[in-house]
């Protein structure tokens, strides 16, 4: 019997830890790619840094075991060496997903520690039981307990020095020191271990001494382990760079640079000229042909146009798509006389028709523009002010570009705030409801009333309608607000006529919003139900717009209301996109003719189409009436053409209920 230690190939043993330190800083970089990526990407980063790791552990023992001289022949029982590479794996891979949170305390570096210094002395050991050998290994505990703890304590200053630079995911000093304390972790653990064991065996058994590294097998299996790590790494990043980087920064559809392609973009490129442009991009009217066409036709239209905004900006800036029909695009050279241009071009290339599967599509564009350094210098400021821009262009009517100015933030700004306040405007009483009188010329009475809502803000005053009504229409809220109107309405005309003050249907304007659910003949039954008025005094007004929206299912609900009593009224006639052919199919009892051809009317060609209105509605037995008269003149117009009811403040003003009753007694009194 004959008992004796191990001696090493110095070569091979620095050999095993530059593979040490080269498998840990690939597992590193890999790892490095989970804060950057979402869901199911994340977990096949990490799991790719654990194989990586554990693989690079497992080749790096085997390759110790090489370095060294034995005198006797080994043999190596390929299950239980295939399980130590996998254990190595598993706990790199509980280690790593134990730290990897946005902020991990110390307590779970600690534990993290133990288990990767566990994993690699549980790799260890295994490794070497899976040794066939015609000899038995001896341990010194307190030896191998020093390994372990190498392992433990050098794993802790790898993963707390992984930790600090998580996020980075180019080259890092950092990331070094960490693979270099993995490394040791790994060797340090391996070598110290060795050093602590002694084999017995028996010297006559063993008649020559045997280099491990010419065992052709392990250097095959260690050469395969070797090259599957650097296959991951290798497969990883090219999956990320070719794949996953094109997924992640790109939309799908238009395959332009998407929201995340944009926040890179600015963050390396945009800011590198002493000037730029940013443009916002908005299609016109692109919802209608979404709804009408469908989907397909919608996505077809909007490759179009993105490769017409890249055929138009060229090699002189970028364009991406931030989702729906909205683009922007930067220009990192660009002074505001060229920005113009350059908006003047994009408007006129986006406008062209486009024939799509046998459709000709016709569709505009509004554009917003702010300028670096003026309006900003990040990119949050500079899409602020070009968003703010784009909502003058579409307020100001579509299809223009607008370049931002401190006006126009003050308006968002203002905006913003009327918006917030408008939604606590309903329950805190702050709306009221005026009146104006709709007078018979002839017969000197009044024969009916417009209600008409106004807001009195707590700390701005009376809000013009012209103000909070777009804003109460794009958020919805005109809904609730109209409801509230109908119940006011209808029961303070019954009180009108409880006291005898006035016996007149009242009408209250109605939004296209009223009209997209079922429940406006429901509400308005519910309101003269409520309030015991006869439906024959409630008067709804709709515009034209309304009207010839969804047309059929419009005339059902509006025909329900006729038959229920409520009277109906076209408002605003003339000035929408109504076709004659369609109005003796809707079910109304009055035409008004809108304020612009009134205010118009010694023209003659406004003249031409009042007599015109006014024709139509006799030739279809409505009622007219002329809003918007103030003169004396306009008055005696319009009664030489036939129509006699008026609205205007020639006749009253829009006054509150206070004073509309004692406008009532002032009248009866005349």
């Amino acid at each position: 019997m004959d008992q004796m230690g191990i001696h090493y190939n110095n070569w091979i043993v620095l050999l095993s830890f530059v593979l040490a330190v080269t498998a840990a800083y690939s597992a590193i970089n890999l790892i490095s790619q989970v804060s950057h990526s979402m869901g199911r990407i994340r977990s096949l980063w990490l799991l790719s840094g654990a194989c990586v790791l554990g693989s690079g552990i497992w080749a790096m023992h085997f390759v110790g075991i090489l370095a060294s001289r034995m005198p006797f022949e080994v043999g190596y029982h390929p299950g239980m060496a295939f399980l130590s590479m996998l254990v190595g794996m598993f706990a790199c891979y509980l280690a790593l997903r134990f730290v990897f949170t946005p902020y991990p305390k110390r307590w779970r570096l600690i534990v993290s520690s133990i288990i990767l210094g566990t994993g690699i002395s549980g790799m260890h050991y295994i490794g070497m039981f899976s040794m066939e050998i015609e000899a038995t290994i001896h341990y010194s505990l307190l030896k191998q307990a020093l390994s372990f703890m190498i392992a433990v304590l050098f794993s802790y200053m790898g993963i707390y020095l992984f930790t600090r630079f998580k996020d980075d995911r180019g080259f890092s000093k950092w990331k070094l020191c960490s693979a270099l304390c993995i490394g040791i972790a790994m060797t340090g653990m391996h070598y110290t271990s060795i050093s602590a064991s002694y084999f017995e065996y028996d010297v006559w058994n063993s008649t020559k001494p045997f280099l491990m590294q010419t065992d052709v097998i392990l250097l095959t299996g260690v050469s395969l382990v070797t090259l599957f790590m650097f296959t991951i790494s290798g497969g990883a990043v090219f999956l990320d760079r070719n794949v996953l980087e094109r997924m992640a920064y790109h939309d799908p559809l238009t395959e332009l640079p998407n929201r995340h392609g944009l926040e890179r973009y600015f963050e390396s490129d945009f800011f590198r000229g002493t000037s730029g442009a940013v443009f916002f991009i908005d299609l016109d009217r692109f919802k209608s042909i979404n709804d009408t066409l469908g989907h397909d036709i919608g996505d077809m239209l909007l490759q179009e146009v993105a490769g017409r905004l890249e055929n138009c900006i060229g090699d002189n800036g970028k364009v991406f798509r931030l989702g729906g029909d909205e683009f922007l695009i930067a220009l990192p050279h660009c002074t505001l006389e060229e920005a113009g241009e350059s908006a003047q071009g994009i408007l006129q290339e986006v406008k062209k028709p486009y024939t799509i599967e046998d459709n000709e599509l016709y569709v505009t564009a509004s554009v917003g523009i702010s300028l670096t350094p003026v309006h900003g210098t990040d990119r949050s400021a500079l899409m602020k002010a070009a968003d703010t821009a784009l909502y003058t262009s579409k307020d100001s009517g579509k299809n223009k570009f607008s370049v931002f100015d401190l006006e126009m933030n003050r308006y968002q700004v203002r905006r913003m705030s009327l918006e917030k306040d408008l939604r606590k405007a309903l329950a805190r009483s702050e709306f009221m409801v005026v009146y104006q009188p709709k007078w018979d010329s002839i017969t000197n009475v009044t024969v009916g009333l417009e209600s008409l809502l106004r807001w009195r803000h707590p700390e701005h005053g009376i809000i013009s309608p012209v103000e909070f009504i777009p804003i109460a229409e794009e958020t919805g809220l005109i809904v609730p607000i109209t409801y509230w109107m109908l119940h006011e309405v209808c029961s303070q005309n019954m009180l009108w006529h409880k006291e005898d003050v006035a016996t007149v249907a009242v009408s209250i304007n109605m939004s296209a919003r009223m009209f997209e659910g079922e429940s406006l003949y429901d509400i308005v039954e519910e309101a003269l139900t409520r309030s015991g008025l006869a439906p024959h005094f409630l008067e709804l007004e709709i515009t034209e717009s309304i009207a010839m929206n969804n047309m059929e299912e419009t005339v059902v609900l509006l025909s329900k209301l006729r038959k229920l009593g409520v009277r109906v009224s076209l408002d605003d006639f003339g000035t929408g996109f109504s076709s004659l052919g369609s109005l003796d199919e809707i079910p109304i009892n009055t035409l008004k003719i809108d304020q612009v051809f009134i205010r118009k009317s010694k023209m003659h060609s406004k003249k031409a189409i009042i007599s015109n209105i006014i024709a139509i509605a006799a030739n279809l037995n409505m009622e007219v009436i002329a809003e918007g008269v103030e003169t004396t003149e306009q008055i005696e117009l319009l009664q030489s053409l036939g129509c006699t009811v008026m609205q205007g403040y020639y006749y009253g003003k829009p006054m509150p209920v206070n004073e509309l009753g004692q406008w009532f007694l002032d009248k009866k009194a005349v």
